[in-house]
């Protein structure tokens, strides 16, 4: 398998967990140290490092999880991601771990049936390729708007 099939087969994999609500699978995508943040492009563009969600490791992803399966309150709601194929970059620092750019749409359906494009953007990543299964090292998700017109519940 080539390291653009690789990638993809992450990626697709990584959707389809969350978009299938197997939100406890979401953590294993990624490093035990890893990198997870949502910015947008203005934030991202001035190279600011804070994001509207920032974890910085596999343990606060399965928090997130975690307190939104039992704590957080927020209407029920679905993803349906629509992805480009991913774009290697040559940013990486050694050949065990590559960069990844991939363009996504996000199709919001809410409880009451509602439908609406929800978001649209690029990850940005690094995915280390030396184990047996690749994993997100950095997942910067880079949203095209600051508008969000709901809490951040689901992870993109």
């Amino acid at each position: 398998m080539s390291i653009v099939e690789a990638v993809q087969r992450l990626q697709l994999a990584y959707v389809r967990a969350i978009d299938d609500d197997r939100l406890e699978e979401w953590p294993g995508f990624f490093a035990d140290t890893c990198l997870y943040r949502v910015t947008h492009r203005a934030d991202y563009d001035a190279g600011r490092q804070f994001g509207m969600i920032y974890a910085d490791s596999q343990g606060m992803l399965a928090d997130r999880v975690s307190s939104l399966r039992s704590v957080n309150i927020y209407e029920a709601q679905t993803y349906r991601h629509v992805i480009n194929p991913p774009w290697l970059v040559d940013d990486a620092p050694d050949l065990a771990c590559v960069g990844a750019q991939t363009g996504f749409l996000i199709a919001r359906t809410m409880r009451t049936g509602e439908l609406s494009l929800f978001a649209s953007g690029c990850y940005i990543d690094r995915i280390d390729l030396s184990g047996s299964t690749p994993k997100f090292v950095e997942k910067t998700v880079v949203l095209d708007s600051p508008v969000i017109d709901t809490l951040l519940a689901l992870p993109f």
